[in-house]
């Protein structure tokens, strides 16, 4: 354990507290239904980004600042208000066609589980690729916001490695974690969804990063 593990479990372990702390739990609750496109900015653009320094720590043996970490805090930040948007409605969606018949059963684990699944489905593809986009434009231009601006497109489109995208985020990550975990969280109360995906990707980059190890 290095000073940097120890102010990283310290943080965590103060927004877990303050989830739990009731008191500060009924101002989360509050502030999540009064300001729903805020709280996704803050609550994934802070977890999401410890997920990523964590991925880095883990791979490197030592946290290290990335290229542009201001910009792709704001990155996840904006995924994170779109989450908001998508998650209600895909979980709204599900429940109508549903009670219409165009799917089966009608119990919260399969709503769950189709909600999971065409979002996942749908959504996440076209979410990796603008993450996967972003992050290339931030590391080739080596977090230096004119140099961002100036690079093309299609150097971005021909630097990512298409294939392992694919073949490795789309094709394992969706079915073997991504489905199955956010079957989970919507199973929880709309107020910890957009936060427990958020955690998720922590978890995610522990696991890209043992993979990668």
């Amino acid at each position: 354990m290095k000073k940097g593990d120890f102010i990283w479990l310290g943080l965590f372990s103060l927004i877990v507290f303050l989830l739990v702390f009731k008191p500060t739990h009924q101002v989360y609750i509050a502030l999540n239904r009064a300001h729903p496109y805020f709280m996704g900015f803050l609550k994934v653009s802070i977890l999401a980004t410890m997920g990523e320094l964590l991925s880095i720590r883990l791979q490197k043996g030592k946290y290290l600042k990335p290229y542009g970490l201001f910009y792709r805090f704001l990155v996840w930040g904006f995924l994170g208000m779109c989450f908001v948007l998508v998650f209600e409605l895909f979980a709204s969606g599900t429940d109508v066609v549903m009670k219409k018949g165009l799917l089966p059963g009608n119990n919260k684990i399969l709503h769950a589980f189709f909600t999971s699944a065409l979002m996942n489905l749908i959504f996440a593809p076209t979410f990796m690729a603008f993450h996967r986009i972003t992050d290339t434009y931030i590391d080739l231009g080596k977090g230096k916001i004119a140099n961002i601006f100036s690079i093309k497109f299609s150097s971005v489109v021909d630097y990512i490695d298409w294939q392992k995208f694919f073949g490795f985020v789309i094709l394992k990550t969706i079915p073997f974690f991504w489905i199955p975990a956010h079957t989970i969280t919507f199973l929880l109360p709309p107020e910890y969804r957009v936060l427990t995906a958020a955690m998720l990707s922590i978890v995610l980059g522990v696991l890209l990063s043992i993979r990668k190890g």
